[in-house]
């Protein structure tokens, strides 16, 4: 009898757009806060991150989800269209989360934000297929699709006695060719997907894919004013004394998790700075 084929372990690999990680997208927080953000890039571009009326900014779990999502990307080999096929259920064990009820609805509305959720970019996102900052609005995911009705998982619903009678599902979504034609010209940054998701803090997950955009280099550190790096988060607090307590406790994941060698702040006279190296 032939051996049955060996099933490939899902890829460690999350490779994401340098242009977009570069920018303030998610709060990092899950506030019901429904401002939009806006930034303005060093060389005068504008950008801003809109929500649909009524939601707010995607946050936290929506950072998580969009990680996953690109990861699933990279695993299929970037496929010319742009859709991934996936289960809810495997998509959020993917992620190290527990699966019941409340996550399910998490997962849903987190993709309905993406695909809602409009970016808007006035010479800030940088366009790798014309090699210039482009004028565009678009959102993460042009699609999301998900069939509530598998028959499949029908008996299963009984273990979950919060989901309504027509969870769980298939999800089809299709991600942005605004994102993926800066992934096929090369113009991305990469993450290690369980270094990524081992830390616990929203602010360290988002610090460290912000490093890796910046791409720091060994023995050469990345210093950064704190009131810009709270743009670049995106965080509310505004006090170099807030903005430190709350980057405090990254910083040290960060350095526990072997990111980085160097995560400090730096006083020059009223200024205030954050230093990172490697």
């Amino acid at each position: 009898m032939p051996a049955a084929p060996r099933r490939r372990p899902p890829s460690r690999t999350v490779i994401l757009d340098r242009a977009l990680e570069l920018l303030p997208l998610f709060r990092l927080s899950d506030s019901s806060e429904d401002a939009a953000v806006s930034f303005t890039t060093d060389d005068g571009g504008r950008w801003r991150v809109l929500p649909a009326p009524g939601e707010r900014i995607p946050g936290t779990f929506d950072q998580d989800v969009f990680v996953e999502l690109l990861r699933r990307f990279h695993e299929a080999e970037q496929p010319a269209d742009g859709a991934l096929t996936f289960t809810l259920h495997a998509f959020l064990r993917s992620m190290g989360r527990r699966v019941d009820g409340r996550t399910y609805e998490q997962l849903r509305g987190a993709l309905g934000r993406l695909e809602r959720t409009v970016l808007e970019s006035e010479g800030g996102w940088f366009d790798a297929k014309t090699g210039k900052p482009g004028h565009t609005r678009f959102a993460l995911l042009s699609s999301v699709a998900i069939d509530r009705r598998r028959s499949t998982d029908r008996d299963q619903l009984a273990l979950f006695p919060a989901l309504a009678s027509n969870e769980p599902g298939d999800a089809r979504v299709v991600l942005a060719t605004q994102v993926r034609a800066n992934l096929l010209a090369g113009f991305s940054t990469t993450l290690n997907a369980p270094r990524y998701f081992e830390l616990t803090s929203p602010v360290a997950r988002r610090l460290y894919r912000l490093l890796e955009a910046v791409g720091l280099q060994t023995g050469t550190p990345w210093t950064v004013p704190l009131e810009r790096l709270a743009e670049l988060l995106p965080l509310a607090q505004r006090y170099p004394s807030h903005l430190q307590r709350v980057l405090q406790p990254a910083h040290e994941m960060l350095l526990a998790a072997e990111i980085v060698k160097d995560a400090r702040f730096l006083q020059d006279g009223r200024a205030w700075s954050a230093v990172y190296g490697r």
